[in-house]
Formats: C-alpha cells, sequence, structure tokens
C-alpha cells in the first residue's frame, strides 16, 4: 500500500489558494475546470467535476446551430438521417 503524501498550499487573505502542480497533474485539471470539495466524516477531498449535459450545450451552442445550418445548405444527410 502506498503511503499518503502530503502537499501543502497557503491560503492568502481572501481565502484563495494555488492548486499545486501536484495536485493539478493528479486530477487532471487546467484553467477552467471545476472543482469540487466533497466533505465526509470531518474530511474535505478535492475532486474534478465533469461539466453538466446542459452546461456544454450551452458553451457549444453557437457551434452546434452553424453545424446543422451547414448541413441544411450542404445537405450532407438526408432530413430524415440527420445526427442533429
Amino acid at each position: 500500500m502506498a503511503v499518503p503524501k502530503l502537499v501543502a498550499s497557503k491560503l492568502t487573505s481572501k481565502a484563495q489558494t494555488t492548486v499545486p502542480q501536484e495536485v493539478r497533474a493528479v486530477l487532471g485539471i487546467g484553467p477552467g475546470d471545476l472543482l469540487g470539495y466533497r466533505i465526509e466524516d470531518g474530511r474535505v477531498s478535492l475532486v474534478r467535476l465533469q461539466p453538466s449535459a446542459e452546461a456544454w450545450l450551452a458553451t457549444n451552442r453557437e457551434a452546434l446551430l452553424e453545424m446543422a445550418a451547414w448541413d441544411r445548405e450542404n445537405e450532407i444527410f438526408e432530413p430524415d438521417q440527420r445526427p442533429f
């Protein structure tokens, strides 16, 4: 069994902190990613959150509309076979 490792980070006067590079690498996170704090039995775990389908659709709405318009203009799919 691996020995748990402690990685520290300082809290600023505005209650902000930098997530250490080693922690970012383990979580696979980068700028813009969502983080969650799981609170259980007096302990807190930091986890990466997956964006919801609604958030993804809202973020990609314009691109999806452009794809649909382009498909209609270029008639790539028959109307009853369109993927969206």
